[in-house]
Parts: C-alpha cells; sequence; structure tokens
C-alpha cells in the first residue's frame, strides 16, 4: 500500500517469482532483526520505565508524544543501526518522517497534496532528506559486518538494487514508526480505562516472568497479553483502511475499476462488525479466548500467515514494553479526557492522550 502512495513502482515491474523473493526477503529482515535486537527493545522500554519513574505520581503524562518517541528509536536502530543511537540523528529523523506521514495519511488521500504547492514542497524534501539518510546507510553499511544484525543487513544480502533497497528500507521505517507508535499508544490508554484486564495482564506477567526479564522464547506463553494487542487492534480499529493501486483495468459489478485507480478497502468497518464482533465497541480481550475471533481477525490479515511484517514487529515490541511497564507501574487514566479519534491509513487520539502513573508495591 505504501509503495503505491510514495510512488514506487520497482516492486510492480518485475515478474511474480521476482516479487515473492522480494516479499520474503522482506519478511526474513523483519524477524531476523527483532532477534538480533530483542535486548535493545528491552532496554529501551527500561529507558521509558525509569522516565515514569522519575515523575511525580500526579503529573499527565503525554503518552502519545513518549510512544511516538519509543518507537522511532526502536524502528531505527533495529532498521538502520547505531547511528541512530544518537538522539540528535532520531529528532531529524522524526521531523522528516512527521512531514511525510501527514501527507500519506491525508493529503494523497483527499487530493489535497497535489493542489497545494507549498505542502507538496515540504513533502517531497522531506521524502528527499529521508532517501539521502537511507543511502548513506546503505553505503555505511555494505561488505561489513557488525554487531548487530539490522533490517537493512538483510536486505543488502539479498539480490536487490540500491533503489529496492531504499524502498524497503523507507516502507519498514514510516509503517514500522506509526504503527508500533499507535499499538503502544492505545494499549496503554485501554488498560487505563480496565482495572481488571491491566490487573489481569500483571498476573500473567508476574506468573510466566517472575522476578526476571521477558525473553523471546516466553513470548509466545504471553496469551493474554496477545489478546488484549489483538483487542486494541480491533477495538482503536488500528488501521481502518487498507489501499491499493489497481495494476490492470477490473470491474466489480457493473463498475469499471480504471488501471492506476487507488483502491480503499474499509478494514474498520469490518472490525466492529457486531455480526462478527459482539459488542463490538466494548473493550473485552476475553473475546478473543474463541478460536472464532483469532480466525475473523486472521481473515482480516491482522494475525496469521497474513499478517504484515510491520505489524509482527509491533506486537513484539507492544509485548517487551508492556511486560516492563505492567509489572512496576499502576497505569491511570485522566479524569474528564474525552478521547477523541483521527481516522487515516493509521488511527490515532485526535489530541494528546494523557494518563498518570503510580509504582506498584
Amino acid at each position: 500500500m505504501l509503495k503505491s502512495l510514495l510512488r514506487y513502482q520497482s516492486s510492480l515491474n518485475g515478474d511474480t517469482g521476482e516479487s515473492h523473493m522480494r516479499r520474503k526477503l522482506y519478511e526474513n529482515g523483519v524477524t531476523k532483526s527483532l532477534q538480533s535486537n530483542f535486548a535493545l527493545i528491552q532496554k529501551l522500554s527500561e529507558e521509558l520505565l525509569a522516565k515514569w519513574l522519575s515523575l511525580p505520581e500526579a503529573q499527565h503524562v503525554p503518552l502519545c508524544q513518549h510512544m511516538l518517541g519509543f518507537a522511532m528509536k526502536s524502528v531505527t536502530q533495529t532498521a538502520m543501526g547505531s547511528s541512530f543511537e544518537d538522539d540528535r540523528e532520531v529528532i531529524r529523523f522524526r521531523r522528516h518522517h512527521d512531514a511525510i506521514w501527514s501527507e500519506i495519511g491525508k493529503g494523497f488521500l483527499d487530493g489535497s497534496l497535489d493542489k497545494n504547492m507549498t505542502r507538496k514542497k515540504l513533502y517531497e524534501d522531506a521524502l528527499m532528506e529521508m532517501e539521502s539518510t537511507l543511502r548513506k546507510v546503505t553505503k555505511e553499511r555494505r561488505g561489513r559486518s557488525f554487531n548487530r544484525h539490522v533490517f537493512i543487513d538483510t536486505l543488502l544480502q539479498g539480490n536487490l538494487s540500491d533503489q529496492q533497497i531504499l524502498e524497503d528500507t523507507m516502507i519498514f521505517s514510516l509503517a514500522g514508526c506509526i504503527i508500533t507508535a499507535n499499538l503502544c499508544t492505545w494499549a496503554v490508554y485501554f488498560l487505563t480505562t480496565s482495572e481488571d484486564v491491566q490487573e489481569n495482564l500483571y498476573k500473567e506477567m508476574d506468573h510466566v516472568l517472575g522476578k526476571g526479564p521477558i525473553t523471546h522464547e516466553k513470548i509466545e506463553q504471553l496469551r493474554y497479553c496477545r489478546q488484549v494487542l489483538c483487542e486494541t487492534l480491533r477495538t482503536a480499529k488500528l488501521t481502518p483502511i487498507a489501499a491499493q493501486l489497481q495494476e490492470l483495468e477490473g470491474r466489480v459489478d457493473q463498475h469499471t475499476i480504471p488501471k492506476e485507480t487507488l483502491v480503499l478497502y474499509a478494514l474498520g468497518v469490518m472490525l466492529q462488525d457486531s455480526s462478527s464482533w459482539p459488542s463490538p465497541y466494548k473493550f473485552d480481550p476475553e473475546r478473543f479466548n474463541e478460536e472464532s475471533a483469532m480466525k475473523n481477525l486472521s481473515l482480516l490479515g491482522f494475525s496469521g500467515s497474513q499478517e504484515c511484517p510491520e505489524l509482527r514487529f509491533a506486537y513484539m515490541v507492544a509485548t517487551v514494553l508492556l511486560s516492563v511497564l505492567v509489572r512496576k507501574l499502576y497505569l491511570h487514566p485522566v479524569k474528564g479526557q474525552v478521547m477523541e479519534t483521527k481516522y487515516e491509513l493509521v488511527t490515532s487520539p485526535k489530541e494528546e492522550a494523557w494518563i498518570t502513573v503510580s509504582k506498584r508495591n
């Protein structure tokens, strides 16, 4: 979808075998980067915990801001390596990321970007700067070995052109950041609204992990945590639409779909369809005790073999983060806060989401 919106076309020019190979390489890159950088994600989670523990208990925490910063650090360092340990590089990346994503989320879909030359120039300049950064990282890591394997290293080991490496790293960087940030934001927010769910999650974490750190092997045992994240995705309608450029002219009933038409799929409607989800507006992780609920989610591409790599990355990062936060903190809502939602390619709070935290005994 993002390739279409960014007008990247190289993935459409090869044959089916080449496209499949490239897709598998991309998926393997996400898998290997998660395995190699698991300790890093845990370290970043611990840093956020320490920041929250240092705050006075009554102080409001800007949840969206903190989750986006956490996601930016997680994605940039697992995608492109240690140069993004420098906060100045992360801030620069975030500035360009925000400029690009704001237009992908709105300007392309409503056609307003092409009508506003000032916005279009800002978008194109940010995209050019991001691409320049990715080319620099590609050049620095080509043919060299590093302590940590990152996403771009897998692409460099494949039979890809420099342009294909740039495109796939751009997609992972953009989508990975925004999906991870908002999955974490909504998960923490929904936990503040349900003490029972928060306590059940704490009990599972305590039972499975005890006093020790989370490990890659124990994640599969955190079944209730996965239910919480699946229900977060469903209730928030995390990705309310999917979009794809029509490669060939097609038809739906009597309607013709011209070639290169942007086709939208209303996933958000299906995520809260009462025929599939009883009490669809209620946040209830227990619904995923039923195999049929997980099957419904899988059919929409949010779980199982159809799950997109960026979402798989986000699930893993969110699980590590929750394992750190929930065992040390109580998460509280801010009284009187009304949460309004902004629906774009990825759903986010319309305004900043505020919470408070207190230390568990």
